[in-house]
């Protein structure tokens, strides 16, 4: 009996089409069983409305692009542990676009870059500060010297601020190129 039904499901839908819905319904039986298995609890309703006690609420502006929709960061002892919407922001008007919403997972995330790093050897290693600076300006002053100012094109980014942008655009034209663009189409 299940091969006739199967035999006629294949005849009307594609076998990449039944199989991805035989997965989708063993899921969902399977998941059943273990979603609560009796160790979790509600949350209160103190807990539903502050999770973070003692968090301040700060305005500002959602790093993604360089539109400057707002959001409200909740900030506790100095982490990011949650953020909302401005609702009364005149660029957003209490939106967010799919990158917005989840700069605070980016943010968070434990694999994230916070140093600078170099492959050597084949093997990652950390640099301080000062070492990276000094080896890209070493770098840079070599490039000048020979191939000339526009062997380098400087690219922008749309987290900058408009003065940021400004001390970039001035970087260029001290370095001698007019070689400059900036990765925000919007």
């Amino acid at each position: 009996m299940l091969v006739d039904t199967y035999e006629t499901l294949k005849a009307q839908i594609g076998r990449r089409s039944f199989m991805k819905m035989a997965a989708v319904a063993t899921a969902t039986s399977v998941t059943g069983a273990f979603a609560n298995d009796g160790v979790t609890r509600a949350a209160t309703q103190e807990e539903v409305k502050n999770p973070f006690p003692g968090s301040t609420k700060v305005k500002t502006i959602c790093t993604a692009c360089s539109v400057g929709c707002g959001i409200i960061a909740e900030v506790q002892n100095g982490v990011w542990v949650r953020q909302e919407v401005a609702q009364d922001h005149p660029i957003s008007l209490g939106g967010h676009c799919c990158k917005g919403a989840d700069m605070i997972d980016m943010v968070r995330s434990e694999v994230r870059l916070k140093h600078p790093m170099v492959k050597e050897a084949g093997k990652w290693k950390r640099l301080s500060w000062d070492d990276a600076l000094d080896r890209i300006a070493t770098k840079l002053k070599a490039s000048h010297e020979t191939a000339g100012p526009d062997s380098a094109m400087f690219l922008g980014s749309a987290k900058m601020s408009t003065e940021q942008a400004y001390y970039f655009r001035k970087f260029a034209a001290m370095y001698g190129t007019n070689n400059i663009d900036h990765q925000a189409r919007i």
